[in-house]
């Protein structure tokens, strides 16, 4: 059996009800789980997939993760099949999301931000958020920014909004 998650793809910004979506098969039909975790709280439920003759169907479920005590903005999207033997999860595939309502309370989109010549974090915020000391909101929404004193004219950079 095989599972391919093609929604979220890793690092995606995602509102409190997560679509979880791609193929899955390899059986007449399994019941496959999903898991999402951020080391505090979890979130868990199952889905079913294939197409009947051992082939791949497609496979699409909501996750709703708003009465989740999440701490944390980075979560882990977990898709398995237990085993029949002894219940261990198999073929697992692990997504890492953005969780936005960790980020900035009432998350609904983000804005994408071309960076433009004497733009940094702060200014960012302050034009955003009003405030330049949320430029920590900008850093948790865009973790390929590994240094927040270093960001490049035309990058781009996503600002969570509610």
């Amino acid at each position: 059996m095989s599972i391919n998650v093609q929604q979220p793809q890793p690092y995606d910004i995602v509102s409190n009800n997560i679509m979880i979506a791609g193929t899955a098969g390899g059986a007449f039909e399994a019941s496959y789980n999903y898991r999402i975790s951020e080391g505090h709280d979890e979130v868990e439920g199952h889905f079913m997939a294939g197409d009947g003759t051992g082939g791949h169907g497609q496979f699409q479920v909501v996750a709703k993760v708003a009465s989740a005590a999440f701490k944390h903005a980075v979560a882990y999207i977990e898709v398995f099949h237990e085993s029949p033997k002894d219940g261990s999860p198999r073929d697992r595939v692990v997504v890492p999301v953005i969780l936005g309502a960790e980020i900035v309370p009432g998350y609904t989109n983000y804005f994408e931000h071309v960076v433009r010549s004497g733009d940094t974090l702060w200014s960012i915020s302050k034009q955003h958020y009003g405030n330049g000391n949320l430029y920590h909101r900008l850093l948790a929404a865009n973790p390929k920014i590994t240094n927040p004193n270093v960001i490049s004219v035309g990058d781009i950079v996503r600002v969570p909004r509610a």
